[in-house]
């Protein structure tokens, strides 16, 4: 029997080519596994029986948009995922579920070899190898187009030489991928970090600068999830759509970034996440107001690393799990409802409630009802500045011998 391959498919020309491609440079039979994850575009079947006209022996396709947004989106909103505070890890979050299937599908089909289409210089390849060692510790990693020079010049002439059933002559400028929680856009004009991004780079959002009237939501969270908009239930992924669809239509969840991608170099990207960034907002936000301060403060060191941990594709090591019980734990009392303003770009946060809350009316407010007894500030402030005073008095001494 011959080896066999598991090639992350996505339809498209390159993997199209890499089934062929790796048959003649292996001998190894493969089989194509599509992953949805709210990418859009053409449908699974269609994916499924072009992968079997461009000679793949088997075609596995799963349709992962719930488990994407439940088991993956959804950590990353507890952990409110920014990388370098503005990243909220995209296409970070996708490579482990997809890695999952691919790995599912080796042990399936008997596969000894996962292969995947990412270059030498991104972030990805790490994300699916590292991921694919860790779950199927046996299986072996190629790359077609950095492990067996397979270029687009080489792609599009060999599909046409081999009469494959995939369009080779529409040359997109820019390298796009996308999901449920967001979409990157790089390479083109875009790596002059001059360049301002043009109307044609954006998809998923409106242009800000000519908004429809402000649209007002209300999220409703339980343990850090948003279970209803505007009081009717979501699912995690109804969530997000539904938001990418609001906050999207008024602009919401441009970001334009130098990033300090893993590899080591620096790379200009485009992202539109309008459901994402919306919801980390509301969701911080509700934090503010139901997380014990101390606990608040450290929670944003472990997401910090947590997000960096995933970006850097570490998403099933021993720490990412550790830091998963954490951020668990700080959601017991992340209840209740956020309101917020779409317009022009911006989601602004306008009102908050919680049964499960710390903020208390009688101990804040300057008027009638005041709870809090002033005069016990004294005292507090005499305690709290006394190491201060210490070291100064120290100083100021030694200062004047």
């Amino acid at each position: 029997m011959s080896d066999r391959v598991v090639l992350a498919y996505s339809g498209g020309l390159d993997t199209s080519v890499a089934i062929g491609w790796i048959g003649e440079a292996t001998g190894a039979e493969v089989i194509a596994v599509a992953v949805d994850v709210g990418q859009g575009g053409e449908d699974l079947e269609t994916i499924r029986q072009r992968a079997l006209d461009c000679g793949a022996v088997e075609a596995y396709v799963a349709d992962a948009r719930d488990e994407f947004a439940t088991e993956y989106c959804m950590p990353a909103l507890k952990a409110n995922g920014l990388y370098m505070d503005s990243y909220p890890l995209v296409s970070a979050v996708s490579r482990p579920v997809i890695v999952k299937h691919l790995v599912q599908a080796a042990q399936q089909f008997g596969a000894t070899t996962v292969a995947h289409g990412c270059t030498g210089k991104g972030n990805d390849q790490v994300r699916f190898e590292v991921g694919i060692q860790t779950l199927g510790p046996d299986l072996k990693c190629i790359a077609p187009v950095r492990d067996l020079a397979l270029t687009r010049e080489k792609a599009i002439s060999y599909a046409e030489k081999n009469s494959l059933p995939i369009a080779t002559t529409k040359k997109n400028p820019f390298s796009i991928d996308q999901n449920v929680w967001g979409r990157a856009v790089e390479t083109g004009f875009l790596e002059d970090i001059w360049n301002g991004p043009t109307k044609d780079v954006y998809d998923y959002t409106d242009d800000p600068t000519f908004p429809p009237a402000a649209d007002e939501v209300v999220i409703t969270f339980e343990k850090g999830v948003p279970v209803a908009l505007d009081g009717k239930p979501v699912t995690p992924l109804q969530a997000i759509q539904e938001m990418n669809r609001r906050a999207g239509a008024q602009g919401v969840g441009r970001i334009d970034i130098v990033e300090d991608r893993l590899v080591g170099i620096k790379s200009r990207e485009i992202y539109e996440a309008p459901g994402a960034m919306a919801l980390i907002a509301a969701h911080r936000e509700l934090e503010n107001v139901t997380v014990e301060r101390e606990q608040a403060r450290f929670k944003k060191t472990v997401g910090q690393r947590w997000t960096e941990l995933v970006y850097d594709g570490q998403w099933f090591s021993p720490l990412k799990k550790s830091l998963d019980v954490f951020i668990e734990d700080t959601q017991t009392y992340v209840n209740g409802d956020i309101r917020m303003e779409l317009h022009a770009g911006r989601a602004t946060v306008t009102g908050r409630r919680s049964e499960t809350g710390l903020y208390d009316f009688n101990l804040a407010t300057y008027d009638e009802g005041d709870s809090f007894d002033q005069s016990n500030a004294r005292g507090f402030i005499e305690l709290f500045g006394m190491s201060s005073k210490v070291a100064s008095r120290r100083e100021q001494g030694l200062a004047g011998n």
